[in-house]
Formats: C-alpha cells, structure tokens, sequence
C-alpha cells in the first residue's frame, strides 16, 4: 500500500492536474449535454400524447399495480392469475340478465319511421384507407393481435380487402367470432380500496379492423341521427359541439338565476349501477328500432353485441373466458353512441329539469314553498319506473340531494335493489363532471381543488427534470399544468381575490422553474416566456366561449344565456352588443353569462364578424396587443 502511495506522489504535480481538470469538466460537460438533449427527445415525445407523460411519470413514482385482492371470504389472492379470475367474476356479476319475455314499449307512442332516411354505410377503400392512417400507433393490439401501427403502415395495401370483408360482414350480418371477444384491462377508479375488486372499470381491447368498421357505422349512424334530429338536447355526452363545459354552463345558469330571483333549488344527482355493463341487449335492440334503425344496420348491431366474450389481463396473465350477457363494450367505437340512445328517452318521463353527460344524471327544480317538492318525487318515482322497465337500475345508496338557496325541510326517497324506499343522503358539496360544487355555488372550493392538483403535477415535473430551459418548460406547463386550473373555467372561474389569488400563485411558482429566469420579477418571467396571467386568460376565454356561443359553434340556446341590445343610440364598436342585466347577488353578477357582456361590448365589429374561432383569437390577440392590455 505504501508502495502504491509513493507511486501516486510520484506523478502529483500541477500540469497533471491542470490536465485531469479539463478532462473532468469537459465529461460533465458532455454528460450534462447528453442529459439535456435526452430530456428534450423525452420532452417532444410527450407532445400531443398526455398518456406517455403520465405514464412515464407513474414509472418514476412506483404506483401499485392490480395485486392482492381481497375474496368475499377475506382472503387476498396471491398470483396474477388468481387476481384476473377474481376481477372476472366480479364484472361477470355486473351484467343484467334479461330473461323476460314480456313487450316493452317506450312510454310515448312510438315515432312514424316510414319517412325517416336509413343509408347504408359506406364502405370502399377510400374511406377505409382514410381510417387506417389516423389510426394512433401507441394505441394496443385486441386479442386477435393486429397491432395499429401494422395497419397504419399497411393502410393502402390493406385497405381493399378489408372493405370487401367489411361489407360482407355488413349484409350478410355475420360478424367474426374474433371481433366479438375482448381482453379486458382493468382500471383502477381512484376511490375505495386498491383491494376491492369493485373499484375497477373494466375497458376493452378489441380488434383494431373491428374498430374501424365501427368507425364507419358510427359516422353513418350519427348522419341519421343529426338529420332526423333524434338525440334530446338534454345529452351533453360524446356529441359534437357539446361536451361537459356546455353541461355546466346551463346548469349553472338555471341555478345563479333561480337564486337571485329569491328562489331555492333541489338538486338529485343520480347514479347508475354499472351503467354501460348493465344495458340489456334486448331492449337496446327495441329502442333502436323504434328510432327508425332497422335492416341491415339493426341486425349487424345486434350481432355485435351478442354472443360475445371477454377474459382480464394482469401482468399477461389472463382469466378463464366469460360470457358478457349484457353491455355495451367500454373501449369500443359504437358503445357510447349506442348508450346515448339507450338512455335517449329518459327526458320523457319527467317535468322537471334535467341535464346529462353519458351516465352522468342530475335532476333538479326550481323551489317557491316547500310542497313544490312533491313534483320532484314523482319525477323520481317515474325515473326508478323507467329503471324497472328497461332494466338499467340506479344505485339509490350513491344518489345524493343537494340543498341550493333554502332551507326547507326536503326530503327525497328512491327505490332500493329490494324495492324498498330509502331516504337520498344530503350533501353540500358534489363533484360534477370533475367540477366542485358547493351549495352556495360560490367557486372557492374548486379554486383550492384545482390549484392543489396544479400543483401536485408541478412537484413531479420539478423532482424529475432538474434543467428546464424556456422551451421545455413550455412545453410541460401548457400542456400538463395550466390545463388542471382551466378546466371548465368558464363554469366557475373566481371573482374573490383570495380565489384569483390561489390560482396565479401557482403559474408564479411554476415560472420559477426556468432557471435563467427565477431571479426576474414575475411579470418580467411571464412577458420573456410569452404567457399571461391566468385572469387574463380567463377573460380571453370568456369571449371564445361567447362567440362560439352567438355563432352556433356550440350547441346550445343562445337565448339562455344573452339578450342582444336593443338600444340603437350607441353605434360605437360593433353591432352585436348584449344587453347588461341588472343582479342582486354576486354568485349571479359574476357568472359567466353576465362578466363577460362589459368585455364582449367593447370588442370592435372586425373581431365579432370572424369567420371562424382561430380567426375570432388571432383579431382579438392583436386588438389586445395593439391596445398594450
């Protein structure tokens, strides 16, 4: 050893080291070059595709997998195999078993199809080949195991034999033994226990050139559907120029009014059991045959929904193959039109106010004394009838009744699995199309809700990736961060400035992240990274909202929410200005439909006459910028 220092001693001097130093800075140089060219290729690979973010974020974090699950009789399973079984049998129980023979009817008479249009399909080459190009390539394979990236890069070459294969299947109403069978990925819901099989979802897998199929009957069967105008306006779910935001805004809407009017509001949010496990196959069938869905179209479906299997996938290992007796597949193309139309005619059977979102029901009126409630309970007797009849049942357990704007002693009652009538739990606060809804509508909770899960995404992307520069921070930030506190803001956004507060907060610690910047003041950080602040946003938002609205891009009554002005005596900016309405309460004042009339009014002529919603921001960027807001 000592013979080994005195040989180190003997080769100290300083031109070595002067060596061995650039030689060590030049490799962190090169290590730290090749980290940041590593985190942008990871960075630009997240672009567009949240699940690979997530994904890779839940790698880092060790997140339990499906494992363990407890049997009814205590005890847990121990291999993958015992974990899939046990998943299977618990979705097996979801299913509806409808054995009756009796005939059942919508409760209103039954539309005159004679005259309504029925195309069929079109299924050329064309068509499909448009289909296999835009299919995702990260997306997985069903269980036949054709993967969409083969077929994406195939696409023209295989395009003419599967339109061949897609139109026999069409007419002659056979559908493959392959198509009807799915591997079943269980997905944990974020509530209860990891170890309670009924805290997973069960989504589907199934065959890709199924799905495309599905694709062109869904797009001919929606053509029917838009022209004959049959889906109520009450269904916010997978539908164009809907979606959960137009939801609440005209809940919201009926709600702040009924309260500055002095008026109080019950409000039943519904809950269904299993919903699209448990729609009978049967009586689908029935409802869309009375829609004027008939011939060809109306037998393929029913092919495709019977006779088919399903297996659960753990870590690769798979349980024994069920029978799926009822159902529409979740993970398939058609399943969500074909649930919207299952629950299409529920509006019918009631008086009162009702919105939906897929299964998602809330059901409310409009309070003036107390006895008023009695027309809610039997609009809530007639919806547990509708549930009998059509076998779709309601979990009256999780339905809850929320009390807005009185205080009278209202109670509701529902129906059991054991027809018995159980008194609906009371609530002050709902989450609602992953919105918070509080009893005094005031959006505080939702403030805190939304800036907390900002935030949570914020501390991962900082524990990660320790050199961010302007663009890759951007890039994350846009994309994953400031979306949590702009979900839906025009249903909530804050006017409290503690509320406003909590929310810039959090896009200012965010900016801090960028190294080079984390010394500059914040609005010095915001103006060299090119954002706003989020109230600013909101407002721009506010406006897009209103033109999509005033033009019809949305699908909703315009008259719901604006009243155009009538006065002719100002003609300065535009002529499309809304009449100003007097509130009383500031939960109304603040709402979407009457803050955003001031900044709407002072726009010019030029940017409400856009022909379109890019061309409508592009004009009111520039105005803003023009006049240095």
């Amino acid at each position: 050893m000592a013979q080994l220092g005195g040989s180190i001693d003997k080769f100290r001097s300083k031109a070595n080291y002067d060596v061995y130093r650039k030689i060590r800075n030049k490799v962190n140089e090169m290590v730290k070059e090749d980290g940041d060219n590593y985190r942008k290729r990871l960075l630009k690979g997240f672009k567009g595709n949240p699940k690979r973010f997530y994904g890779y974020m839940r790698g880092l974090q060790s997140v339990k997998d499906v494992t363990g699950l407890k049997r009814a009789d205590g005890t847990a399973t121990d291999t993958d195999k015992e974990t899939a079984n046990e998943l299977a049998n618990c979705f097996q129980h979801m299913f509806t078993k409808d054995d009756q023979e009796d005939q059942v009817n919508n409760k209103d008479s039954v539309p005159d199809i004679s005259a309504w249009r029925n195309s069929t399909p079109s299924f050329n080459a064309l068509d499909v080949a448009a289909k296999l190009q835009r299919l995702r390539t990260d997306k997985s394979a069903g269980p036949d195991g054709i993967h969409p990236m083969l077929l994406g890069s195939c696409a023209t070459a295989v395009a003419e034999p599967l339109a061949m294969i897609f139109e026999t299947s069409f007419i002659s109403g056979e559908v493959p033994e392959d198509w009807k069978t799915a591997n079943i990925v269980p997905i944990y819901k974020k509530k209860g226990l990891r170890s309670d099989p009924n805290n997973y979802r069960p989504v589907s897998l199934t065959s890709v050139p199924c799905k495309i199929m599905e694709s062109l009957i869904r797009d001919n069967l929606l053509e029917f559907i838009e022209c004959n105008d049959i889906l109520t306006k009450h269904q916010h779910g997978f539908m164009q120029h809907r979606s959960c935001l137009t939801n609440l805004l005209e809940t919201m809407e009926a709600w702040t009014e009924a309260l500055d009017n002095g008026l109080g509001v019950d409000v039943l949010f519904l809950d269904y059991r299993k919903a699209f496990d448990s729609v009978s196959h049967k009586r689908l069938i029935e409802k869309l045959g009375t829609l004027g869905i008939q011939g060809n179209m109306l037998r393929w479906i029913e092919q495709f929904l019977t006779a088919r299997t399903m297996r659960v996938g753990v870590r690769g290992s798979f349980s024994d193959v069920i029978k799926v007796l009822s159902g529409v597949p979740q993970g398939s193309v058609l399943g969500p039109l074909l649930f919207l139309l299952f629950v299409n005619d529920l509006p019918d059977w009631i008086v009162t106010n009702l919105k939906m979102f897929a299964d998602d029901t809330k059901l409310w009126i409009t309070l003036e004394s107390e006895a008023d409630s009695a027309i809610l309970q039997t609009d809530l007797d007639s919806i547990s009838e509708w549930s009998n009849r059509w076998l779709l049942k309601f979990n009256a357990s999780k339905c809850k009744l929320m009390h807005i704007g009185h205080k009278f002693p209202t109670e509701y009652h529902m129906e059991d699995d054991a027809g018995r009538k159980v008194k609906i739990e009371e609530i002050t606060m709902e989450k609602d199309l992953g919105i918070y809804i509080t009893s005094d509508l005031k959006p505080s909770t939702q403030c805190i809700k939304a800036a907390g899960k900002a935030r949570s995404v914020l501390a991962m992307v900082r524990r990660n990736f320790k050199r961010l520069d302007p663009q890759d921070f951007l890039l994350i930030y846009k994309t994953y961060i400031r979306p949590h506190m702009e979900y839906c803001v025009q249903a909530w956004s804050p006017h409290l400035a503690k509320d406003i507060k909590i929310l810039e907060n959090v896009q200012r610690t965010a900016t801090k992240m960028v190294p080079i910047l984390r010394k500059l003041p914040y609005e010095s950080r915001l103006h060299r990274l090119g954002l706003t602040t989020l109230e600013r946003r909101r407002i721009r938002g506010d406006l897009i909202e209103t033109y999509k609205i005033l033009t019809g891009k949305e699908k909703v009554n315009m008259e719901q929410f604006f009243e155009l002005s009538n006065t002719g005596h100002n003609l300065r900016g535009h002529n499309k200005k809304l009449a100003v309405n007097r509130c009383r309460l500031d939960t109304r004042k603040y709402f979407f439909s009457n803050r955003v009339v001031r900044y709407w009014n002072d726009l010019t002529q030029k940017i409400v006459d856009s022909e379109s919603v890019n061309v409508f921001k592009n004009r009111l960027d520039q105005h803003w910028q023009d006049m240095g807001i």
